[in-house]
This record gives C-alpha cells, structure tokens and sequence, in this order.
C-alpha cells in the first residue's frame, strides 16, 4: 500500500502484551464459553502468560484444527432456524459447521435484531438469510469468534455488519467518548471492497446514530481525517496501508475496538498484506478481550494458523456452494490468436446485448493500453486499477452503475469486491493466472438471479492455463473458434489516446507524525 513500509511483527507486539484490557469494556453479556473453557466474565489474561496478538501456535493445534474443519457434522437448515429462534440461549458450537449449500428459509426477523437494524433490513428488501448468513448469525450475535468460508456473492459482508451494528445498538457507551477511538474495525485488501463494506455499513445503520468512517490509500487523507475528528467513530473500514498511516500519526487509537473483522484473508495473504495486518491487531485488544470474525474463501494452513493466532475458540463455518459458477452464467472460451484478439473484443462490445461490460486483463500497463485502443475505436469505456487515482475510480464506477459508460477495463486487484447490477457480459481478455481469480471475475454478471455471460479468449500465451480453471471449475468449458464476422478488422482510431500512466514515482523522506508502538496513550481529541 502507500505511504507504508512493512515492517517486522516483533516490534509491534509488545505493546499488547504490557496492555490491560480496557476499564471500561464490558464483555458482551450474552457470550457462553466453549464447552471445554470457563473464563469469568471480568477474566484478565494471566500473570504468568504473556497474551499476544501473534502467538505462534503449535503444530499439533493447527492440525487439529484443520481436522475440526474436515470431520465437522453438517448442520441443516431446520437446525439453523430452530437454533435461529433460541438465539438467547443457543447451542455451545461446534469446532466446525459445514452448512449445506440451500439456502435456509430463515427470516432476519427470528434473530431478534435491535429495532433500527431491524428497520433497516426491511427497508433494503432483505428477508430471508444467505446461508453464510444464518450460519454465522447464529454464534456472533452471541458474541463467539467465527472464522468462516465463503465465495464472494454469498453476503457475508451482511453476515458481519449486522453483528458489529446489532452489538454497538445493544451495549452503548454512556461514558465520555473521545474523538478517533473506534468501537468497531474491518480491514479489506482493496479500496473497491473498503468503499463497498462502507457504503453497505451506511444503509445498514440507517437510522442507528452510528459513524462509519472509509480509509483508503490514495485519496485525500485531510478528509479522511475530518471524517474523524468531526465525532466520535463507531466504526471504521480501512485497507491495512491507510490505516497504519492513521496508527504512526497517532490520530487513532484501537484499544477501545471491541469487534475486529478481517475480510478475505486469502487475499491479504496473497497481497503481502499479514505483516501490517499482524501489526495493526497488535494494537487491538487482546483476542480473549475483542470479538475477532474473519472470511476467507479459501481455509488454507496459512488461514487455519492466522485464525489461531487472532480468533478465541472460533467456530468455523464453511459454505460449500453446490456449483463454483452459477448456472445463471453462460460460459464460452474463444480459441484466438494473440493477433486478433482486439479484433474479437471490438466485435463482441459493439453486438446486440453487450449493453454493460468488464473486460478484465492480468496487468495494469495492459488494462491502459486496452482501454485506450477501445476509447479511440470510439467505445465509451472506463479504465479501473490500481495506479488511477482513487478519486477518479469512484467516479468511474458511479458512470458505470449509472450506465454512462458501456465498457470497465479492470485488472483482479482493482475489480475485486465489485458489486454492480446488470453486469451483461464478463470478458476475460487473458486468462487469469490463478483459477480462483477466473471465478471471482466471471461472478461479477449472473448476479442475483440475472443471467450473464462469460467470455473467455485463449490464445498460444495463456490456453495453459484451461485446465486448472476447469479442475477449479469441476466442468469442461465450451472451446470454439469465433466466426469470420467476429474477427472484422475494426474501424481507423477517431479518437485521440485518452488513457495515461497516471502512476508516480515513488518520493522517499519521513512521513509527518512519525510512528509509535502500541503502548501510546490516546490523544484526548474532543
């Protein structure tokens, strides 16, 4: 990220372990012990036992918990709703739950939200629960760590924010707050994702008095800063870069964070991202003092173990769906030669149909000089990676929603999260190299319901890579050649180039404030 250097997780982690939970934290009044532990309610770590955020966990414990999540009982959804119904007094978990991939027909009414969360819900037009949804409600409305497993799409952004905004209604502060100490933080890979949880957040607290607060790199930081000084945050979204940023110029404080959500771990672990993720929760309550949710689509040995080290006996759910793409997708794979490849694209935009598209290509010089070849054959398009200045990538999506363009060239980091209706068309111009990038890419149209289609180009550079997208897939995709009417020399450009390389050199000096370890005080902002 920008502005931010990774740097070694030892030097972070003494301040949580000198650090007493917070005086005026209650823990959550409804929250049961596993079976095999009985904390008392006012529990503080032990004397003799140093408490870090980053305990190395054995290798004995990380295998069992991987078993946990291979022979854990499969829970149905007449279990869930029934469990749903006794939310006060509910079951003690399981190691793990392994939901089946029906949807249950769980109201969000039987979980017994606060009143304005309630409202809100209503309001949205949202019923019944996704089955991550009424899986994890079940335990973190009571206050249990979950670690849970689930595509993009399933609504486990919902599944969390209805947690935090139920849990923050319930147990108010009444004491005096200070500006910049959250109650609540979730930490995702990308801006994209970052602004979506955000936006989501704000219809959700509709109503409730809540502040939510979106930090991201590459957008002003004054006003992201007067977002927080202007009252007390409730709950803040940030990507990991951005939010160390806040942390070195001590102008926030996570000492107070009684709710702490990583969302797609995988990708913070892909992202290089775990260093400043193990630095910021270093500055968060201990984990037996803190609710600690975190999502991952995948439960890797590396997850399993991240899970250990920051998660108090958490109940892992996976959702296993019954298809990795929906049926609502059609799927097709053009054999092409590297040297027509524009040409398919160009042919495939300007049919019948095509109304809103995503091209998605590997790399951001790549994604550039594809969005300027389309913007001068005189297509209306829109270019989105990570070198395009934030505030000109919330500008583009918006045009994008709003259908004034016709055409977004993205590459996976920058289009990762994306959550936009009446996605016609997914075109994957290369091939991914990883196949679950093929599966998030492709469920940005069928959405909801809707029916969408899946183009994929292989050429003599990239066809390789068909197999493990298929093996990813447990299908054979359809391989054709395009006809001659697909492969028509496109029109002279009529346009000047439109697209630049908007990325800057990178300036070397200090960053102003300099940086603390986790033992500083908060500054009294009011």
């Amino acid at each position: 990220m920008q502005n931010t250097e990774n740097k070694e997780s030892a030097e972070t982690t003494d301040s949580v372990e000198n650090k007493e939970p917070s005086a005026n934290k209650e823990p959550l009044a409804d929250k049961e012990p596993s079976a095999n532990k009985e904390p008392s309610a006012d529990k503080e770590p032990s004397a003799h036992k140093e408490p870090s955020a980053d305990k190395e966990p054995s290798a004995d414990k990380v295998g069992q918990m991987s078993e946990a999540v291979v022979e854990a009982a499969t829970i149905n959804a007449s279990a869930a709703a029934e469990d749903a119904s006794s939310a006060e007094e509910g079951p003690q978990p399981d190691a793990a739950v392994d939901a089946p991939p029906v949807v249950p027909d769980i109201p969000f009414s039987q979980f017994k939200l606060e009143e304005p969360l309630e409202r809100a819900i209503k309001e949205l037009g949202y019923k019944f629960c996704t089955p991550i949804q009424a899986q994890s409600l079940r335990y973190t409305l009571r206050g249990f760590d979950v670690t849970g497993k689930a595509q993009t799409g399933t609504g486990k952004t919902a599944a969390f924010l209805i947690t935090i905004i139920n849990d923050l209604l319930k147990n108010p502060v009444t004491e005096e707050r200070f500006i910049g100490e959250p109650r609540a933080l979730i930490l995702a890979p990308t801006r994209e994702l970052v602004m979506q949880i955000a936006s989501d957040a704000q219809n959700l607290s509709k109503g409730c008095g809540l502040h939510v607060v979106a930090m991201v790199g590459g957008e002003d930081y004054k006003k992201q800063l007067a977002a927080v000084d202007s009252q007390p945050v409730d709950i803040v979204v940030a990507t990991p870069g951005r939010l160390i940023d806040f942390l070195q110029n001590d102008q926030l404080y996570l000492g107070l964070v009684e709710i702490l959500v990583i969302d797609e771990a995988d990708r913070m672990l892909d992202m290089g991202f775990i260093p400043q993720v193990r630095t910021i929760v270093s500055r968060t309550p201990h984990k037996d003092c803190r609710q600690t949710l975190l999502f991952s689509a995948t439960f890797t040995p590396e997850i399993i173990e991240l899970t250990s080290r920051w998660a108090m006996d958490p109940v892992m759910i996976e959702i296993a769906p019954e298809r990795v793409a929906t049926d609502t997708i059609e799927q097709i794979v053009y054999l092409v030669t590297t040297e027509d490849k524009y040409k398919l694209l160009y042919n495939i935009i300007k049919a019948d149909g095509a109304d809103k598209v995503i091209v998605f290509n590997n790399r951001r010089d790549q994604v550039r000089k594809l969005a300027d070849s389309l913007y001068r054959n005189g297509v209306s398009c829109g270019l989105l990676s990570g070198e395009v200045a934030q505030n000109k990538r919330v500008k583009t999506l918006e045009a994008f929603r709003d259908g004034d363009i016709q055409v977004l060239v993205a590459t996976d980091v920058a289009g990762r999260g994306l959550h936009i209706d009446d996605v016609s068309h997914v075109i994957n111009y290369s091939l991914p190299e990883e196949a679950e990038d093929y599966v998030h890419r492709i469920g940005r149209t069928g959405r909801a319901g809707a029916i969408g289609t899946s183009i994929s180009f292989a050429c003599e550079e990239d066809s390789f890579l068909l197999p493990n997208i298929e093996d990813k897939l447990g299908q054979k995709l359809p391989c054709v050649y395009p006809e001659a009417d697909l492969l028509a020399e496109p029109p002279a450009f009529t346009r000047p180039s439109h697209f630049k390389d908007e990325s800057k050199p990178s300036t070397r000096g200090g960053r102003s404030g300099g940086g603390k370890g986790g033992s500083g005080k908060p500054r009294p902002r009011r």
